[in-house]
């Protein structure tokens, strides 16, 4: 097996999920791309750990430590995300800013310290 082909797809999947970081406003869509990302990272470390004939098979080893910390950060995202569209109504990542303590909402023209309209 040539190293190449596998490498060029772990490429190929790493670029659309950096691109689906950055681009994308929906934050399971940015979940998503992580994932993918993660699963680039994941198909190299098996490439390169056929490729070298490693005897303790140290890539596949750290594959399924990937795979079980993208599970569980996959769980905690998606809880979170939720949580966040409950109380928020929309889970679009800008708009996750104004989660900030002390911030108030754009439409919002009362000074909360003295009570008055600016």
């Amino acid at each position: 097996m040539h190293l190449a082909y596998p490498a060029v797809l772990a490429a190929l999947l790493f670029c659309t999920g950096l691109y689906g970081v950055l681009a994308r406003r929906n934050a399971i869509l940015v979940l998503m791309s992580v994932e993918l990302m993660l699963n680039a990272v994941n198909l190299n470390l098996v490439a390169f750990d056929v490729w070298l004939r490693d005897t303790l098979h140290a890539g596949q080893a750290l594959t399924l430590f990937t795979i079980a910390i993208a599970a569980a950060e996959i769980g905690i995202g998606l809880a979170i995300v939720l949580m966040v569209y409950r109380n928020r109504g929309t889970s679009d990542v800008d708009r996750l800013r104004d989660t900030a303590e002390g911030h108030e909402p754009d439409g919002d023209s009362v000074n909360s310290a003295t009570g008055a309209a600016a």
